[in-house]
């Protein structure tokens, strides 16, 4: 498997730049074709091909049922947020699920709140989880799976997250929603996506924020990264905006140079192999530079996720960090 993750990397070459305010893009442009026929999870739901329902009854916060009546298979992107049913959950990683089947996948509750029924399914928003908290998720999983062989998070840390977020964005919720983060920022959201488009040939994207690489996501093909291209800059954006009161005049130092280092730096990444929930094969990266995840199916990479590690990612700054909310909501309150 590092052998074909080496190969796809190898294969990708930086494009031109876009920048907004604090955030900027390098297209990652490649010929490369994974050929595997394939629904988006909006163009399945869309299609009403579909249905995702809690698990039973009861339901399980860490569990959906994905149950697909179609012939094809349906590509479901890690940190793509389920709308309705008990509560809202996100993705825990990408999953291929199998035409004419019904699979269990792992997800992570994204509002706190609420454990009652809205809807019986769950629909889509068109909404990605922000970078930031997809990255720490990721560490998250690649621990379970080291650990328990499940592609669980740390629904504590999801929840401390998406609360933080929520507080500095001043979009705290009474069920503390990750919807109403971006309900309150799609007017910021809006303006920061408006700024980039496709070129051709894009399989992917990497994205910096305040002259720093925050990570890169790329795919298979150009087909899918032209249909999910929108939701990943809004995902990247609303953690640009969050950060854009610290040092907004960076923006413009966001290099090629860097982009490259990181790319390069890709390239060595360890991998550990996992059966995916689905169809293919799960793959967790890491190095000293960056952490993330990929999905590969017949010998050809899907989906991959990189994220640049942060201090953050330390345990022991991630405590002081949350010792620090914790503080800001008593005097807030």
């Amino acid at each position: 498997m590092q052998n074909i993750i080496n190969e796809y990397i190898g294969g990708l070459k930086l494009g031109r730049k876009q920048s907004y305010k604090n955030l900027t893009i390098f297209a990652l442009l490649s010929d490369y074709n994974a050929n595997s026929d394939y629904l988006t999870l909006d163009e399945a739901l869309s299609g009403d091909l579909i249905d995702i329902v809690e698990k039973d009854e009861g339901g399980s916060v860490p569990e959906l049922k994905v149950v697909n009546r179609s012939d094809r298979m349906v590509l479901i992107l890690d940190g793509e947020e389920l709308v309705g049913a008990k509560q809202n959950r996100i993705v825990n990683t990408t999953i291929l699920i199998a035409g004419n089947t019904t699979t269990v996948i792992p997800v992570s509750c994204v509002e706190q709140g609420r454990w009652s029924y809205k809807s019986d399914k769950f629909r889509s928003e068109k909404r990605m989880m922000a970078s930031k908290l997809r990255a720490s998720k990721a560490d998250q999983v690649k621990f379970s799976l080291r650990n328990s062989g499940k592609f669980r998070s740390n629904q504590g840390e999801i929840w401390n997250d998406v609360s933080e977020l929520a507080f500095d964005l001043n979009a705290e919720s009474p069920s503390m929603a990750m919807s109403e983060i971006y309900s309150k920022q799609a007017p910021s959201i809006e303006k920061y996506a408006k700024h980039f488009e496709l070129t051709d040939s894009q399989v992917g994207a990497v994205f910096m924020i305040n002259g720093k690489v925050a990570g890169m996501d790329c795919f298979g093909k150009p087909e899918t990264f032209s249909k999910i291209f929108e939701k990943l800059v809004e995902s990247y954006a609303l953690d640009a905006i969050d950060s854009s009161g610290r040092n907004v005049e960076k923006a413009k130092k966001g290099t090629k140079s860097d982009a490259a280092k990181f790319l390069d730096a890709s390239a060595g990444c360890r991998v550990e192999t996992h059966q995916s929930v689905g169809q293919g094969a799960d793959c967790r990266l890491d190095s000293e530079q960056s952490t993330g995840f990929a999905l590969a199916h017949k010998k050809k990479v899907l989906h991959m996720s990189l994220f640049a590690k942060a201090a953050e990612n330390n345990q022991q700054t991630l405590g002081s960090r949350m010792i620090r909310f914790s503080h800001r909501r008593r005097r807030r309150f």
